[in-house]
């Protein structure tokens, strides 16, 4: 498994619990991004910047992903587009997104942007919190175990 890291938007907490466990299990991790983004000095992490083009970064990833690797990534169409692929996709606050729940949180997305567009709804999702930063941690162990074992 190779990790993808949508990094533009990508909260600095997650990115630094993804290195953490990408030095622990041995796992590439490559950051992609419309600017430099830092890194800790690994030949596991590597940074592809990207021209600030709208979906430059999720054009790029879906392009190298391979199937089994994983996205991590708040942008719903990038992870509906990584699960195509043959991949797997984590949001930040720790939503796992599979071939059996992508489907459904596009849809959700799609109706929320429509209810935004008719001012029906206002503002956006919570802040990020330390139970979204625990609940990505579990979802992450998890995903990194079953990568172990070869599933």
């Amino acid at each position: 498994m190779h990790i993808w890291i949508d990094a533009d938007a990508c909260p600095a907490a997650i990115k630094d619990l993804l290195f953490r466990a990408a030095e622990r299990t041995r796992t590439r991790v490559t950051l992609v991004a419309n600017n430099s983004v830092a890194t800790p000095t690994s030949e596991l992490f590597e940074i592809i910047v990207v021209p600030a083009t709208p979906d430059a970064a999720d054009h790029c990833i879906v392009e190298l992903m391979a199937p089994g690797d994983l996205v991590i990534t708040a942008d719903v169409p990038l992870a509906a587009a990584a699960v195509g692929q043959g991949g797997t996709a984590l949001n930040p606050r720790g939503q796992h997104y599979t071939a059996d729940t992508v489907g459904d949180a596009l849809a959700t997305r799609d109706l929320l942007t429509d209810l935004r567009g008719a001012g029906h709804v206002t503002g956006g999702p919570a802040g990020f919190s330390p139970k979204h930063k625990q609940a990505f941690a579990n979802q992450l162990d998890r995903l990194l175990a079953r990568a172990a074992r070869g599933r």
